[in-house]
């Protein structure tokens, strides 16, 4: 396609490469990002790279065992040791604190979540106290001075272990969570807020697990079930039925940059330096924690090393440095190793997921019949499981559908939400039985995907209240078949041979999605006296770009100049508004959004400042070019001359008064902009007709040598439905990297775990394998429809996780069309998998064993 210049373009491999954001001047360009000089000069300043006067540097001593109670510690030893300034303990850590809702609803504390360090761990790995030294050597040694004693109690890392009668449990009382419902609110009250989650029992029966044949999953009791249609009748008119059982692995989020904090306190407040996904949303967090106002903290956020869902609002261990800053009246560093990161840096949980799904002739899903089980880790409840029902059901549009889940605590580091959760497992194991289905009933696999994906205001979820949800779009039709021309999927099916000599080729097709964002989120923006625009920023910049990008929005409402504007981020005493949390893809969508709200605010004051000074009436004026002008020609002013005439006409003009209903935060950083410029501030508060989510078909090619069991990724495209592109680079750094992550599920990333002691055995990189440059192609693809979601003014959907499922099973699916259907049943796939299934004509990895 042409490029702006005028000039035919082409990405390597001679693929035309695509113009984005054709009409605007902003929107679906390419630009160097403000960061971009410091990361690539390594002037950015993460966490570890801050230093303050007297810093001290503290270590943790981490539990030894996977569950069991501390009887005694005698740190006499540690204490003396010169250059150790204090030892912190789990009996000094605050109480927990209930949180408040914007609309004013209080959530409960609750007293069994996680808390920065325990006397009674529940996970081999989990803090126990913290030693604060002049160096980390001197941290370190101390802590190896340090003796306790422990009462062992039992232990579990399998769901299924602790499911079975008799089974050991993972906590003193339990091995699942349980929610009361709120007590009975007096006539005429608001009803109560209910009590935090307690923890319960869940067994399943010997005949649950007697039932289940040749590696099934038994399917007992679940706390949980959802079901619309007739799914009997989907089945008795199914020409086909499979009936499958899947794993998908524990794998830790692996981020870079580890979860090290620096913390000081300073005129009664406290100022953390740390790693977040979402800056302004994570200073409540610090607040509740540490048992503080929020006003009270400072948070120093410029850059963050990843997080894909671990550092949503940062991590409850970095009020270790606070708190020992606190006791030291000193500066205190925590630097988080990889090992420790892995054990308190979250993880991803496995589902242990059955499915059995009926299809017609034509390959339509007439039933489907789910049944998955989590690995919790000990802690809070994840949305993982029933979040693979809601994904399933929006992504293959099955006729009929019941959805039946639990969540079971085990003795292994805490889980948090990681890229797709629950989307990306549902979908790794769907997707190899519609992969079998294809072969079964002679169908093209881009065409039985097409015959089941969503169109338009797709259906998606249970029936609540007599209705089931629905999306405010979708195009993956559009995007499967772009992809299928762009990947040459005909071409490559009809290549014979597949085989020559031990190398076997397989290709394979899988479509993913995500939740793709949210609304009712604030902006906030100044134009100063000299003309430039400075946005505030409360988005995390964890390396997606959305920090800055979103603004752009803003920036092509005003017709301004890029060069013009200015972001402020990462400190919130710079002034931040009331911002999204940087998860479930929801930045882009939301954030645009309030960006957008926030400009045509600003365009409305400037034509209302216009007005008042040069006469006339707002709707008269027009706002381009750097100026406010009369639209039939007449007098106008510049930007910067309409900012100072706003510092003098006050009111809301300068933030002198704040709308209301912005957010309390938002509210607070305008009083302390007033005066220096015009001031535009607004909540999203466009409406919206269903929820948001993003699309992505994968297509890949892979290359096995049956001999060694060692196989490659050839080929692979992603083509994403993620509405209008607001920045190409960044949203191809998103697709493909997004798609690594997947990938890396299927190709060989896990935890591995020896059963006997509950020690984990893959604490490092080369242990648990996460993928790196050499697993991937040399050239991989990626384009995105551009086409805009008509529910959002921008258009525009987030993309973070809808690659991540297809990244992975679109992998699984090349496997099996290059090697059969009897190969694995469980990711991730490794050389032994195929060896063994090979010479044995069947899967021969242990079915349903956890951390193999």
């Amino acid at each position: 396609m042409p490029e702006e210049s005028g000039k035919k373009m082409s990405e390597p491999g001679g693929i035309p490469k695509r113009e984005y954001g054709v009409g605007h001047r902003l929107i679906g360009k390419d630009y160097p990002t403000p960061d971009l000089y410091a990361k690539v000069t390594g002037q950015a300043k993460y966490a570890e790279d801050y230093h303050a006067d007297g810093m001290l540097f503290c270590k943790l001593l981490l539990s030894p065992l996977p569950h069991a109670r501390v009887k005694h510690i005698d740190t006499r030893e540690a204490l003396a040791t010169p250059g150790v300034k204090a030892i912190l303990m789990a009996d000094e850590l605050p109480p927990p604190a209930d949180s408040l809702t914007d609309n004013g609803t209080v959530i409960r504390a609750n007293p069994k979540s996680e808390r920065a360090l325990t006397m009674e761990p529940l996970y081999q790995g989990e803090p126990i106290l913290a030693v604060a030294a002049v160096d980390e050597l001197t941290a370190a040694e101390a802590i190896e001075k340090i003796r306790i004693d422990f009462e062992p109690l039992p232990f579990v890392l399998d769901p299924l272990e602790t499911l079975r009668p008799g089974g050991p449990n993972p906590r003193t009382d339990g091995n699942i969570w349980q929610q009361s419902p709120p007590p009975a609110a007096p006539a005429g009250t608001a009803p109560p807020s209910p009590p935090p989650p307690s923890v319960g029992e869940l067994k399943w029966t010997p005949a649950d697990f007697a039932n289940a044949k040749d590696g099934q999953l038994p399917m007992g009791k679940t706390p949980s079930e959802w079901s619309y249609g007739d799914v009997d009748a989907g089945f008795r008119n199914a020409a086909l039925v499979l009936d499958e059982t899947f794993v998908t692995p524990d794998t830790s989020h692996q981020t870079l940059e580890t979860r090290s904090a620096m913390a000081y306190w300073q005129n009664g407040k406290v100022y953390v330096y740390t790693g977040t996904q979402s800056t302004a949303q994570t200073v409540p967090a610090i607040a509740r924690w540490l048992n503080v106002d929020p006003s009270k903290v400072v948070l120093i956020s410029e850059y963050t090393g990843g997080g894909f869902g671990s550092k949503v609002t940062a991590g409850i261990s970095l009020v270790i440095p606070a708190l020992l800053s606190k006791k030291t009246s000193a500066p205190v560093m925590m630097r988080i190793s990889r090992e420790e990161e892995t054990f308190i840096g979250r993880a991803r949980p496995s589902l242990m997921g059955r499915m059995k799904v009926g299809f017609g002739e034509d390959g339509r899903i007439t039933a489907l019949d789910m049944f998955v089980i989590s690995n919790n880790g000990p802690y809070d409840a994840n949305g993982d499981v029933p979040s693979s029902g809601r994904i399933v059901s929006l992504l293959y549009q099955p006729q009929a559908m019941r959805w039946r889940g639990a969540t079971i605590l085990t003795n292994t580091p805490p889980r948090s939400a990681q890229s797709s959760p629950g989307g990306m497992q549902g979908i790794t194991i769907i997707e190899p039985i519609i992969a079998k289905a294809a072969r079964k009933l002679g169908l093209d696999q881009v065409a039985i995907r097409r015959i089941n994906c969503p169109e338009g205001k797709a259906l998606l979820g249970p029936e609540v209240h007599g209705k089931r949800a629905y999306a405010t779009s979708a195009f993956i039709k559009e995007a499967l078949d772009r992809g299928a021309e762009q990947f040459k999927w005909q071409e490559r099916v009809a290549r014979t041979p597949k085989r020559i000599g031990t190398k076997v080729r397989g290709v394979g097709v899988a479509v993913s999605c995500y939740v793709g964002g949210t609304t009712g989120f604030d902006g906030l923006l100044v134009i100063t006296p000299d003309g430039r625009i400075r946005f505030h920023s409360g988005i995390g910049n964890l390396g997606t770009e959305s920090v800055m990008d979103v603004h752009r929005a803003g920036a092509e409402v005003l017709g301004v100049p890029w060069e013009k504007c200015d972001i402020t981020w990462g400190d919130t005493e710079k002034n931040l508004p009331f911002t999204c949390v940087s998860g479930g893809s929801q930045t882009t969508h939301a954030m645009t959004r309030a960006a957008h709200a926030t400009a045509m605010d600003a365009k409305k004051k400037l034509q209302e400042v216009a007005a008042k000074i040069l006469g006339g009436k707002p709707e008269q004026y027009e706002v381009a070019n750097e100026r406010v002008f009369r639209k039939a020609g007449g007098p106008g002013m510049t930007l910067g001359q309409a900012a100072q005439y706003a510092i003098k006409l006050g009111g809301s003009y300068d933030g002198h008064e704040t709308a209301d209903d912005l957010n309390k935060v938002t509210k607070a950083s305008i009083t302390a902009l007033a005066g220096q410029g015009l001031v535009a501030a607004a909540k999203d508060n466009y409406p919206r007709d269903g929820s948001t989510y993003s699309y992505v078909a994968c297509f890949a090619e892979v290359e096995v040598d049956v001999e060694t069991g060692k196989y490659y990724v050839i080929d692979y495209l992603a083509y994403a439905d993620v509405g209008s592109v607001i920045h190409p680079r960044a949203l191809g750094g998103q697709v493909l990297g997004r798609s690594i992550l997947g990938m890396g599920h299927a190709l060989g990333q896990k935890w591995v775990y020896d059963p006997h002691y509950g020690a984990m055995l893959s604490t490092r990189f080369y242990q648990n394998k996460p993928p790196t440059i050499l697993d991937v192609p040399v050239d991989m693809q990626w384009a995105a429809l551009d086409i805009p979601d008509p529910e959002t003014p921008v258009g525009a959907r987030g993309v973070g996780e809808p690659p991540v499922g297809g990244g992975c099973a679109v992998i699984l699916n090349a496997l099996s069309d290059a090697l059969g259907d009897e190969i694995f049943r469980r990711a991730p796939v490794n050389a032994d998998t195929i060896l063994t299934a090979l010479e044995s004509g069947r899967p021969m990895q242990l079915p349903l064993t956890a951390h193999i």
